[in-house]
């Protein structure tokens, strides 16, 4: 009986590493594109030839990326162009990362860091400024740069002990799926550009939040949207929501409904979509999962306690790609001038974040250039990212390691500086 041959020294305990080329995929490789990334993502059942020809015509093969080992594909990523609303209301491009996977028999040999390397190089040459993701778990993307900088809660909210403190404004009404495909991607728009932390979302993905169209492997949306107007009869606010059957033992209504989103463009809007909401018959609960941690609702309720959060956690996280732009693109609240040194290493060399910056900032607007001046704090891109938007305290993120003062009291200032009084959130899933 012959011994098994011993692991390799990558750690992955299948097949002997070869060399890879990162590089994005042609139009004859989308299917073993999606089968490759289906390896890793087993919870999303799908057939690679329907999901790649569902997909074919919004997909981007310059920014659809495979780690190829001679033909075959062993790793994926893939990302899009959005807009990144930052605190104060200014709107920056930025590199949206999704799809990103490795085969289980491949992992453990630099595939994702390759990857990793050559979309932020890229990200760079378009001019983005910072890139973002949603982290399918937290270890992995510290290393690369990325920092969690917003944070979601889900809430449930027991209908039949609310009542509100403020009276209605403007008119709601039930619209169809069709209806609603006209009026929600303005009204998102709208709301979007004045929320700290929120993107741009692709028209075409409207069609499956409404479930007009049925994406392969996942179950289509079945439900209703509701509409806001304010009072001269614009469309200001929405809700597209679901419901969850029980009669419990006695045949008493305890039927619950789900938030899939509410948006307003304004706190009065979308107060009246809550009202709305929980004033309905047969609602004994609603349930909304990625919600912001503290809700404005709760202090419109005569009894705040029948709005309650439950399981937070990190959503979207920022990678900086032009700390200048980033830094100066966005609001404050106070005054201050800092020299930042932020350290970035990518695949082994120097990042794109890397270098010493002065950030001043005077009546709420800033400049931020890079200067060869003495460090007051040393910080990780990752720490910038997470504190960049406003919602992550930069104390917190440079708990552990990372940050090193220059100057006594540079950290605490740093905090203050980034904090915001109106917090990032981001609702979309991408």
């Amino acid at each position: 009986m012959r011994n098994p041959s011993p692991a390799p020294r990558d750690g992955s305990g299948y097949g002997r590493p070869m060399a890879q080329t990162i590089r994005p995929i042609k139009a004859a490789e989308l299917e073993a594109w999606f089968e490759a990334f289906g390896t890793a993502f087993y919870i999303w059942p799908t057939d690679p030839q329907a999901a790649a020809e569902f997909r074919r015509p919004t997909i981007d093969y310059d920014r659809t990326i495979g780690a190829f080992e001679g033909d075959a594909i062993v790793g994926t990523l893939r990302s899009f162009p959005t807009m990144l609303t930052l605190p104060g209301g200014t709107r920056v491009a930025v590199n949206a990362v999704s799809g990103v996977s490795v085969r289980p028999t491949h992992r453990r040999r630099g595939t994702l860091s390759r990857m990793i390397a050559h979309d932020a190089a890229t990200a760079v040459d378009r001019g983005d400024v910072a890139s973002i993701l949603i982290a399918s778990e937290w270890p992995i993307y510290g290393r690369f740069g990325y920092g969690p900088a917003t944070w979601r809660s889900n809430w449930t909210l027991r209908t039949r002990s609310m009542s509100f403190g403020v009276e209605p404004v403007g008119t709601v009404e039930i619209v169809s799926p069709a209806g609603a495909r006209k009026l929600l991607p303005g009204i998102y728009a709208e709301y979007a550009a004045a929320q700290p932390g929120e993107i741009d979302r692709p028209d075409h993905r409207w069609e499956f939040d409404l479930g007009l169209v049925e994406w392969p492997g996942r179950p289509r949306w079945r439900g209703q949207v509701a509409i806001h107007r304010d009072e001269a009869g614009v469309p200001d606010g929405f809700a597209r929501f679901h419901g969850e059957e029980n009669w419990g033992d006695g045949g008493m209504p305890d039927h619950v409904m789900v938030i899939d989103e509410l948006h307003g463009v304004t706190n009065a809007a979308e107060i009246d979509l809550w009202r709305f909401l929980a004033q309905m018959d047969l609602t004994a609960a609603i349930k909304a999962e990625n919600r912001r941690v503290l809700e404005p609702l709760s202090w419109y309720l005569a009894d705040a306690r029948a709005a309650r959060p439950s399981g937070q956690a990190d959503f979207l996280w920022v990678r900086p790609l032009d700390v200048p732009a980033l830094l100066a693109g966005r609001g404050y609240d106070r005054d201050a001038t800092l020299v930042v040194e932020v350290t970035d290493v990518v695949d082994g060399r120097p990042g794109p974040a890397a270098g010493r910056y002065r950030l001043e900032v005077r009546d709420g607007t800033a400049t931020c250039e890079q200067t060869e001046a003495e460090p007051e704090l040393i910080l990780e891109a990752r720490q910038l990212g997470a504190a960049s938007l406003g919602g992550t305290s930069l104390i917190d993120a440079a708990r552990g390691a990372g940050a090193r003062e220059h100057r006594a009291g540079a950290l605490r200032e740093a905090d203050l500086l980034f904090r915001t009084t109106d917090p990032p959130w981001c609702s979309t899933w991408f």
